[in-house]
């Protein structure tokens, strides 16, 4: 569904009746809630938000009000040794990955606070975690598993300084954490290199419990426009071909619109798909201007979490909050937004589970589809009307409004202005899952790398022969600058077939397997966002030289 009126963003916070009984409505507590702790962010008023020791003792806080009610645990230490919480909650309640799978019900992997200084999902997921506990009526927890991670980068969120410097065009609170992590590194870039001690602890969870829905909640910090939230599927192209992954297309063209729907009639809040402005005239928001220039999404890559997670056939979506709007209704529009999905998500419980199961299966039976391994944004947007705020020139006045680009005050006033919309990406290079990627039996690094996400691989017990396609380096370019660590590298070259034995002690990974399609864009020597380009392979590359990644291409199951 396409937004088709000029109707106001500034629509209010209401009371609502979601799926399967459960009222909603964060700031306003049910019977049973009114004793136990209120977040910071509701305590303070919204002028603050919680640091890790608030969020481990209103966790604290809630376990004594429904003992045996969840399972709460930590999955990780961050680079500063702080314990990384989760806790999962259903009911009945599961407590392990097992149970979860046995009951049929989709597990549902909410996390906030990936960005320290976005603190909006940090303060929402506590809040559905204590109303959805404690209301005794049915809610959604009857119908899902629900494992929820409040605060993923703690370090991040406690380095605190001024909003003003950490998020400069954020309306409050005054005092937030940083975007990176202990180590400096962006968590939301660091998925498929995964090199960060919360990272790894993450994909660890994935492995566990391997969740039908992932859930990642942001704040923008770009365009004035006039949605509370914006919201992505994952946009890796791959990630949204239905005979490759059938959970993508079902997000992006039933999920997210019904969401958008419920989240306006029931809340009173404006959604759209995520993006910026493509253009805009002297700092300020020039309908004329940006009719010429459209609204876009962000890239495709996978090492952001929501793109990545989608390759591994699972419903993935991004929450943005509208960073310039105050921090209370930031935190109700996500909590809104957030609260729907999971009623949403239980109302269609069989069908998110059979189509996240059924592109698995589709990988390890053999899929002939080509995968897209490089991509662009789509040359063929499609039109329609964006609300647009257009801002006023402050001229030579020293004040300055909170979340307002300097030098500009908000109207708060919204136009439908048409304009081109581009929200998703075309392939422009792809490549046929192969029987197998096999690597020297010195690759054993590598190798680790991929199980960490799960990817199976074996070693050869003896030798084999076949066919085995050899990649060679025309061109090997490095970016100027690096970027989170790293010279990121891209590959031009040409693949030649020949047949070869394979000696005893080779790593194979297999091209029939469920997460196929994240082992084809970590290994893909031309992948736009895999082990290549990171840097892992750089030891092994040379102009001239093969790349130490193959492809068989017979069944290995013939051996010599």
């Amino acid at each position: 569904m396409r937004n088709d009126g000029r109707r106001s963003a500034v629509g209010g916070w209401r009371r609502a009746r979601l799926g399967a009984g459960l009222l909603l409505a964060a700031g306003t507590l049910l019977p049973r809630e009114a004793a136990a702790q209120r977040t910071r962010a509701e305590a303070s008023g919204y002028t603050a938000t919680s640091s890790y020791a608030d969020v481990v003792a209103f966790l604290d806080s809630l376990q004594a009000k429904a003992p045996g009610a969840w399972l709460r645990g930590t999955y990780g230490t961050t680079t500063q040794g702080k314990a990384m919480p989760y806790v999962v909650v259903s009911r009945p309640l599961v407590r392990t990955p097992a149970e979860a799978r046995r009951s049929g019900k989709p597990v549902v992997y909410l996390q906030g606070n990936i960005h320290g200084g976005e603190v909006e999902g940090k303060e929402a997921v506590q809040a559905l975690l204590r109303d959805l506990m404690l209301d005794p009526r049915p809610n959604a927890l009857d119908s899902i598993v629900l494992v929820a991670v409040p605060i993923y980068n703690a370090d991040g969120n406690d380095a605190w300084g001024p909003q003003a410097r950490n998020r400069g065009e954020q309306d409050g609170p005054e005092t937030v954490g940083q975007r990176p992590n202990g180590q400096q590194l962006d968590l939301n870039r660091d998925y498929i290199k995964n090199e960060a001690p919360e990272s790894r602890a993450s994909l660890e969870m994935f492995r566990a419990w391997d969740p039908d829905v992932f859930v990642d909640l942001h704040t923008t910090d770009g365009s004035y426009h006039g949605y509370a939230l914006t919201y992505s599927p994952s946009l890796h192209p791959a990630a949204m071909d239905g005979a490759l992954a059938p959970a993508g297309p079902w997000t992006r063209d039933t999920l997210l619109p019904e969401l958008r729907r419920r989240v306006r009639d029931r809340r009173g809040f404006e959604t759209f798909d995520y993006g910026n402005f493509m253009g805009w005239e002297n700092g300020r928001e020039d309908p004329a201007t940006l009719q010429k220039g459209g609204w876009a999404t962000y890239e495709h890559k996978p090492r952001f979490g929501t793109n990545y997670y989608g390759l591994r056939n699972r419903v993935s979506v991004l929450s943005e909050a509208y960073s310039h709007d105050p921090f209370e209704r930031r935190v109700k529009a996500t909590y809104a937004f957030v609260g729907e999905l999971l009623s949403y998500v239980g109302e269609q419980g069989a069908t998110v589970v059979a189509r996240a199961r059924a592109g698995s299966d589709a990988l390890r039976r053999g899929v002939a589809a080509p995968v897209p391994i490089r991509a662009r944004m789509t040359t063929t947007p499609f039109t329609a009307p964006i609300l647009v705020e257009p801002l006023i020139p402050m001229g030579d006045t020293l004040r300055h409004e909170t979340g307002v680009r300097r030098g500009y005050k908000r109207t708060r006033q919204f136009a439908a202005v048409p304009m081109k919309v581009y929200d998703r990406f075309e392939a422009t290079l792809t490549q046929t899952l192969p029987e197998a990627w096999v690597l020297p039996a010195t690759a054993t690094p590598i190798i680790e790398r991929l199980r960490a996400h799960g990817i199976e691989a074996s070693q050869l017990s003896r030798a084999w022969t076949g066919r085995v396609g050899a990649f060679t380096v025309d061109s090997l370019v490095k970016a100027p600058r690096p970027f989170q660590g790293h010279a990121e590298v891209r590959l031009e070259g040409r693949w030649t077939e020949s047949r070869v034995t394979l000696p005893k002690g080779t790593w194979v990974v297999s091209g029939r397997q469920a997460l196929a399609l994240v082992a084809a864009i970590m290994l893909e020597p031309q992948s736009d966002d895999g082990l290549t380009t990171w840097n892992a392979f750089d030891d092994g590359l040379a102009v001239g030289g093969a790349h130490p990644v193959r492809r068989a291409l017979d069944p290995l199951g013939a051996r010599r």
